[in-house]
């Protein structure tokens, strides 16, 4: 057991990733997250609302059955193969979240100041999720994709778009984490 529970080196993750997009590529077909989401709305009938829904969505089957795998994955996981919730991060990072109020960074995977049942219900809360929500959802639709289809499946592929992307994630990642997170706590 020791082998799953562990960190996998690089060596040992990246070749499987890299096996895993080859058979996609092979196979004509293309691995993203949010796409899933097209097909849950191809499934509860959006299509008779919107043109844009209006798909097969048995065609999408095996990617459906992927995040059922990667929902029933986490969950045992979590439940079953991890010994501690506590998360290593640098003590750096552990004092610049203290700095702007999230105080047991590290300790736990989902700090309780944005995550926990009490915080969702506050309005401050509330909002902050909706909102985030919305901007996650909207940014994957806007940017075709979102960040693991484009890192993981457009750079193996070489797609310019996926590029400008990434980068994209990156620079919002980077303005999330240095301005707009510190501003909200």
């Amino acid at each position: 057991m020791d082998f799953i529970t562990q960190p996998w080196a690089w060596y040992v993750a990246g070749p499987i990733i890299a096996l895993i997009m080859f058979l996609l590529y092979y196979f004509g077909e293309r691995f993203g997250v949010s796409s899933n989401l097209e097909t849950f709305c191809s499934i509860g009938g959006a299509g008779k609302f919107v043109n844009y829904f209006k798909i097969d969505w048995r065609e999408n089957l095996w990617n459906l059955i992927f995040i059922a795998g990667a929902i029933a994955g986490g969950f045992i996981s979590s439940n079953y193969l991890t010994t501690t919730d506590a998360v290593t991060i640098s003590p750096q990072t552990v004092q610049d979240l203290a700095d702007i109020g999230i105080m047991n960074a590290g300790q736990t995977y989902l700090p309780d100041e944005i995550f926990s049942i009490e915080t969702m219900l506050t309005l401050k809360g509330f909002l902050i999720l909706i909102i985030a929500g919305f901007l996650v959802g909207f940014g994957a639709r806007w940017a075709g994709g979102c960040t693991s289809g484009h890192a993981i499946v457009g750079l193996s592929n070489l797609e310019l778009p996926s590029l400008i992307a990434v980068i994209g994630f990156f620079i919002g990642g980077l303005v999330m984490t240095w301005i707009i997170l510190p501003l909200i706590f």
